[in-house]
């Protein structure tokens, strides 16, 4: 089995009202449960706000250190799941569904060593 990042995208504003947010959680339960009894649930997670990052950048003999996220933008990683799936196609269906339990964009990867034959 090769493993698979789904990387959850959520766009940098307020969170949606509770009732709203209740059913999403929901949702993700539902998914995450999904994947554990399948056998496919590595690791998940989500993060804090981006304004909590501290990013470290070499440079030459020095490790410049700053606060906040690494890149400006509209979004940001919100949370992240690793997976176990047989293939690619199979590793896009679990993030279909969790894209559907999330309400947001989801990012599929591989990791390196693991691609397709």
């Amino acid at each position: 089995m090769k493993q698979y990042l789904l990387s959850i995208y959520q766009p940098d504003s307020d969170p949606p009202p509770a009732d709203v947010l209740a059913e999403i959680m929901r949702d993700i339960s539902a998914v995450r449960e999904e994947l554990r009894s399948a056998g496919a649930w590595v690791f998940s997670g989500g993060l804090h706000a981006p304004s909590t990052a501290t990013v470290l950048r070499p440079r030459q003999q020095e490790m410049l250190m700053t606060d906040g996220p690494y890149v400006e933008g509209k979004e940001h990683i919100g949370g992240l799941t690793i997976i176990r799936a047989a293939n690619l196609d199979e590793a896009l269906e679990w993030g279909r569904k969790l894209a559907r339990a999330t309400t947001l964009t989801i990012e599929v990867r591989p990791f390196q060593g693991e691609l397709e034959d």
